[in-house]
């Protein structure tokens, strides 16, 4: 009997040590901190439970900028991870990535899963979609700017609390009536190039560059240096001399000091509402961004930002077969729809959309709907998105510069200018080395 006993639990672990071997780990590089790293956790881990054929295994590898470099580097090493998160500012470059990518419509394809880009939000798969028609990469978080303001401070500074302020002049008066109330940081910006050049370009119906901003073409030029453009500039500079806007820094480190009560308005992604409604102790609203109502046009629609997903090249049908099942998961309106709650980033598909508003979130959690109606206005060959070669260089570019504007060292035109000038040195360089 002990004998029998023995074998029994010999074949059980056995039978274990197969399963775990047979399972396939596929590794996915992201760039999610705080509240959205435990959100991709998340997602991983409930994947991983509804199967037993494969394992996600998520790290986080730094900034995006910092992860594409990375994924870069192990790619040519032979060690790639299978899944990369890219931000929609490397979409050029990785799209010229001859042989480092398959296309996210192929592996679905290849693998025989159910895979219909028209299922998707027109303006979320149109900018991951090459001109002939293939989706190139599946869309993850994909977000776009909004404006948070803090409905305790504007009561505070006998502002209304049922509105934000919807045009320039209005934010800029806010800010007056916020900083005569003691508020120390009455307006700040994250993403200070995508919020107030790329999103404010499209926001008002005009060019950011030429071809489309550079999604006609590998020849797009820059046309930031216009006078809207100049004006809007100008117009921060001017609130930055008065104590109005107050810098706090590039990327997303501004979102801190909204958070924290510091900053009572913001511009930025709506992937930073999950973090808003998790750590904010105070009264928040969610609104369109502000425009200026005597240009034609505006407001018209914004433009995506987040990041998408990409399949990097050269690894085992076994793996493709695993992401492509992956990709089907997180399509689920379910999964979409508790996703967009939970972070802010838009639902990707329009099942997931619907299925959200029948829920009654939107009328729950009001201004949860901006970043969606934001971005399904009408699209114009000016506002369908910017996809220009070299961006990342182009935004450090875009840092520098601004900087120099809200340290008084430089005037709104000379920083445009210098911007428009190094930036398409940029471009030309980025065409120049894929001419095909």
């Amino acid at each position: 009997m002990r004998f029998k006993t023995l074998a029994m639990v010999s074949a059980l672990a056995a039978t274990l040590f197969h399963t775990a071997q047979a399972q396939t780990e596929i590794q996915w590089w992201h760039s999610m901190t705080a509240v959205n790293n435990e959100w991709v956790n998340d997602l991983a881990k409930q994947f991983n439970e509804s199967q037993k054929e494969y394992k996600i295994v998520p790290t986080f590898k730094g900034e995006y900028s910092e992860s594409m470099t990375a994924a870069i580097a192990a790619f040519r090493a032979g060690n790639a991870p299978d899944i990369l998160q890219v931000f929609e500012v490397g979409t050029a470059t990785m799209m010229a990535s001859k042989g480092a990518v398959i296309p996210v419509g192929k592996v679905m394809k290849d693998a025989g899963e159910k895979f219909d880009p028209s299922g998707y939000v027109p303006a979320v798969a149109g900018y991951y979609t090459a001109p002939n028609g293939q989706m190139l990469s599946f869309p993850f978080n994909s977000s776009t700017t909004i404006f948070y303001w803090n409905k305790d401070a504007f009561k505070a500074a006998g502002l209304p609390t049922d509105k934000a302020p919807s045009t320039w002049p209005e934010v800029v008066a806010a800010a007056a009536k916020l900083k005569a109330s003691g508020h120390k940081c009455p307006f700040t910006t994250a993403w200070q190039n995508w919020t107030q050049l790329e999103s404010f370009s499209a926001w008002h119906n005009v060019e950011f560059a030429t071809k489309s901003n550079g999604l006609q073409g590998l020849d797009a030029r820059l046309k930031v240096n216009s006078p809207l453009h100049q004006r809007h500039i100008e117009n921060l500079a001017n609130m930055a001399k008065q104590g109005l806007f107050i810098y706090k820094g590039r990327s997303s480190v501004p979102q801190a000091s909204f958070t924290s009560g510091e900053c009572a308005m913001i511009q930025t992604s709506s992937g930073f509402y999950g973090d808003v409604a998790k750590n904010a102790k105070f009264a928040y609203g969610l609104a369109p961004l502000p425009y200026y109502p005597d240009v034609p046009g505006a407001p018209q629609n914004t433009v995506i930002g987040g990041a998408s997903l990409w399949v990097m090249s050269g690894k085992t049908p076994e793996k493709y077969k695993g992401i492509a099942k992956f990709f089907t998961f997180l399509s689920q309106p379910e999964v979409q729809s508790a996703s967009h709650k939970r972070t802010g980033y838009l639902p990707i598909t329009t099942a997931a959309y619907k299925l959200t508003e029948e829920s009654g979130f939107y009328k729950e959690k009001p201004g949860t709907d901006v970043a969606v109606t934001q971005m399904i206005r009408k699209v114009t060959d000016k506002s369908r998105g910017v996809r220009l070669g070299n961006y990342l260089q182009i935004r450090t570019i875009e840092d520098e510069e601004l900087e120099q504007v809200w340290n008084g060292k430089k005037t709104a035109k000379e920083a445009l200018d210098e911007i428009v000038k190094r930036g398409d040195e940029q471009l030309e360089r980025f065409q120049k080395a894929n001419k095909s």
